[in-house]
């Protein structure tokens, strides 16, 4: 089982979507994002209320209206986008058996519970490492990395097909 939602990966491609290899920001409606991408639109849309509340998009009214970015993508990490999406996520929660075992006789001597729980510390320390690691990709990282990755006329497709889906809505 996945530790976060598909719609991490849902939103993180999105906002890649909506960012290219210069660091420039592109306003895209949700139903182009989910057609671009293959994804289901209503879903997609829960998860752009929750991007627009955590600050990472702005919407536009009107025909044609869509999302931008609300700040630079080299400034939203992945980190930023989980936690709108899936929120402050634990990886462990200690139930703290150590105070538990049956020798105790339901009452732990003092030793036991001086201190963290060791198995806790690692879990927690395991959770700051990734989260560390997460803070450190943007997503003008990542829309680089697609950007390299891809052949030259791959932006110039993605920028056709948009415009195409939009003369004929």
């Amino acid at each position: 089982m996945a530790f976060y939602s598909s719609g991490v990966e849902y939103g993180i491609h999105s906002l890649v979507c909506m960012a290219d290899i210069n660091g420039c920001d592109h306003e895209m409606s949700v139903r182009e994002m989910a057609d671009l991408q293959g994804i289901p639109y209503d879903y997609l849309a829960k998860i752009f209320t929750r991007l627009s509340h955590a600050g990472l998009v702005v919407s536009s009214e009107g025909k044609g209206g869509g999302f931008r970015l609300a700040r630079p993508s080299a400034l939203i990490t992945m980190l930023d986008v989980i936690q709108a999406i899936d929120g402050q996520k634990g990886i462990f929660e200690c139930k703290e058996i150590r105070q538990r075992l049956a020798v105790f006789k339901e009452k732990p001597p003092a030793w036991v519970c001086d201190g963290p729980c060791g198995i806790r510390a690692v879990m927690d320390n395991a959770q700051q490492r990734m989260e560390e690691e997460l803070s450190r990709y943007t997503i003008l990282d990542l829309a680089r990395k697609v950007f390299r990755k891809a052949p030259d006329n791959f932006a110039i497709e993605v920028q056709e097909w948009i415009s195409k889906s939009r003369n004929t809505q």
